[in-house]
């Protein structure tokens, strides 16, 4: 959901866990509370949601049985008018969005067995479930983005905005830097490399002797901490959402009883077992082992790029030209070393976003300085050797026109896509069939026009 839409009903998995939590339950007695169009909202659906807030620890604005059904009752607008609009999900994103899902409560819960007991549902009961609410979801936000995908804000417009709006009303932009980055990964000798590649072949016969299972030999010696927990199980992913190299053999694969040759990748060593292809994307699981960099290593590395930001530091060659042709780090080598942020798109970092041990080094640093060598783990898990130089930093303020345009910008374009979403709830209120339960009508709507005149 775009993170300007700030009415919370838009949260695109709200109900998720709180539907699946109450079909486990036996207890619900259930009626038709309100009619929106031609759907209905039960008792039970707004139970459900009582209980993932409950769940969660939040807090409403309002009396539950009030807000809760008001909630439900735009969805069921947007989705009218999706339907209306032929506005349609593809199953693809759906089943992206279900495995996703799927795994996240099988990380929370501690594994596929325990998820199922919880629920009291089997895991492709779970699936199904979750299926039609994330397509609902889905839905929605593609209904909104075309409500108010025509709302432009022009730099006149901002200043307009800001012009007359309390001190304390305009938003504070926190501490932002942007950083140079140069990293060397130590020598791995050939001797670590054999003897990784060793250990995954001595996996591979305990395999296909039929002395271990995969997933079990993953969840113990796997060193990719997202997938070990579930037996080295990965989300349905398509070619293109791997790395080639893990792709080509990944794709190759037909038999699910045969574990594939080594592959080497950035991460490291991997072997792979396809568990199911469905078109285009597969699900397979794999174990992944890194060799192990020896401190000696590491103190060679160090020792060479403090031989680096000596030379930069007596001007033989700049950062920029050194980040070029040295460094390891793909994603900022291009640009002279500049970290790119990927939550934002720009060069320029909160320091919360920074990686951990990046951000302690830089927090003490001054404009143009050159950190003191370091040993850090890069986004591959791979350990890495690395220097910095502070490129720039803008201390914390209020945010201004000059300085902070399109953090200003952001705020103008979420309340007008807010304010036309409000404007297209109330016109649908008038054109819609609504009936609501007698005893549910006392409550204090945020929209009055639920009910009828």
């Amino acid at each position: 959901m775009n993170k300007y839409f700030n009415i919370r009903f838009c949260t695109l998995f709200c109900l998720l866990f709180a539907r699946i939590l109450a079909y486990a339950q036996d207890n619900v007695i259930d009626e038709v509370v309100w009619v929106v169009g031609d759907a209905a909202i039960l008792k039970s659906d707004i139970e459900e949601e009582r209980i993932r807030a409950q769940y969660e620890g939040q807090k409403w604005d309002g009396d539950p049985y009030c807000v809760i059904p008001e909630q439900l009752a735009i969805q069921k607008l947007y989705l009218h008018q999706a339907a209306i609009d032929s506005i349609e999900v593809s199953e693809s994103e759906v089943i992206q969005s279900v495995e996703r899902q799927m795994n996240m409560y099988i990380q929370q819960i501690g594994s596929k067995e325990k998820m199922e007991e919880y629920f009291n549902k089997t895991s492709s009961q779970i699936r199904e479930q979750l299926r039609e609410n994330i397509r609902d979801g889905l839905t929605i936000q593609k209904m909104q983005q075309k409500i108010v995908g025509d709302i432009k804000v022009t730099p006149a417009d901002v200043r307009r905005y800001f012009k007359d709006l309390p001190s304390d009303s305009i938003p504070y932009v926190p501490t932002q830097v942007e950083v140079q980055i140069l990293t060397l990964e130590p020598r791995i000798p050939q001797s670590e490399i054999d003897r990784v590649k060793s250990e995954l072949r001595d996996y591979t016969d305990r395999i296909n002797k039929g002395e271990s299972q995969f997933s079990t030999l993953a969840l113990a010696y796997s060193e990719d901490p997202g997938t070990a927990r579930r037996g080295g199980e990965m989300d349905f992913v398509g070619r293109g959402e791997l790395v080639p190299e893990f792709a080509a053999v990944a794709f190759s694969l037909t038999d699910p009883k045969k574990v594939s040759k080594i592959v080497e990748t950035e991460y490291g060593y991997h072997i792979i077992q396809l568990i199911e292809r469905r078109g285009d994307r597969i699900k397979v699981r794999h174990i992944l082992r890194k060799p192990r960099v020896a401190q000696a290593d590491l103190d060679v590395a160090l020792a060479k790029l403090d031989s680096i930001s000596n030379d930069i530091r007596n001007n033989k060659f700049s950062f920029d030209e050194a980040a070029t042709v040295l460094s390891y780090d793909k994603d900022s080598k291009n640009n002279h070393g500049l970290m790119p942020n990927p939550q934002t798109g720009t060069s320029r970092f909160e320091m919360q976003q920074l990686p951990q041990e990046i951000a302690k080094v830089v927090d003490n640093m001054n404009i143009n300085e050159i950190s003191k060598p370091f040993v850090m783990t890069n986004n591959k898990g791979k350990e890495v050797c690395a220097i910095v130089k502070l490129k720039s930093k803008i201390d914390g303020h209020k945010a201004t026109i000059t300085e902070d345009f399109q953090t200003m910008k952001d705020v103008v374009l979420q309340k007008r896509r807010s304010e036309k979403l409000e404007k297209w709830i109330v016109q649908k209120q008038k054109n819609t069939y609504i009936r609501i339960n007698e005893k549910w009508q006392h409550c204090d709507f945020k929209y009055p026009g639920w009910i009828k005149k």
